[in-house]
């Protein structure tokens, strides 16, 4: 796509596990998730998103030229994992054909990573309301509204 050189490319790829073992070494919790679409999928989703008008914004012109680049976006992934997916690094790959189902395993396997106290907060019961003092709004009518369009 022409966003940086041969040289540059070829760089990021040998440089990539060596400042991904930095960040891990300096403490920080490192984990790289690949969303993996089918190609079914993805030409649906694109297909939707060019007739649905609330889904339109999602398509770029990236998008449209990548369509026509599916087995050479998959050779450039797969070369990417061949360098960056490292024992102390791995990639986690989610299915997410199914969006809703793809999240939800996400946050499972990324809370299942990462320490945490689970902190479930004491019940509360709200308390009765005090009796009313004589208090009258002003009218409903007097206020502006937001139009219920909806």
């Amino acid at each position: 796509m022409g966003f940086c050189t041969d040289e540059e490319y070829w760089e990021f790829l040998r440089s990539c596990p060596n400042f991904e073992k930095m960040l891990i070494r300096s403490g920080i919790i490192l984990i790289k998730y690949w969303f993996s679409v089918s190609d079914k999928e993805q030409e649906h989703r694109f297909r939707q998103r060019l007739t649905d008008p609330t889904k339109r914004w999602k398509f770029s012109d990236i998008d449209l030229k990548s369509f026509t680049m599916w087995e050479d976006y998959s050779k450039a992934k797969d070369e990417m994992f061949n360098y960056t997916d490292t024992k102390q690094s791995p990639w986690y790959v989610v299915n997410s054909d199914d969006k809703k189902r793809a999240r939800l395993n996400v946050i499972s396997h990324l809370l299942s990573l990462i320490p945490y106290k689970d902190v479930v907060p004491e019940p509360i019961e709200l308390p009765e309301r005090p009796k009313q003092k004589g208090y009258v709004r002003p009218p409903m009518s007097e206020q502006t509204f937001v139009p219920e369009i909806y």
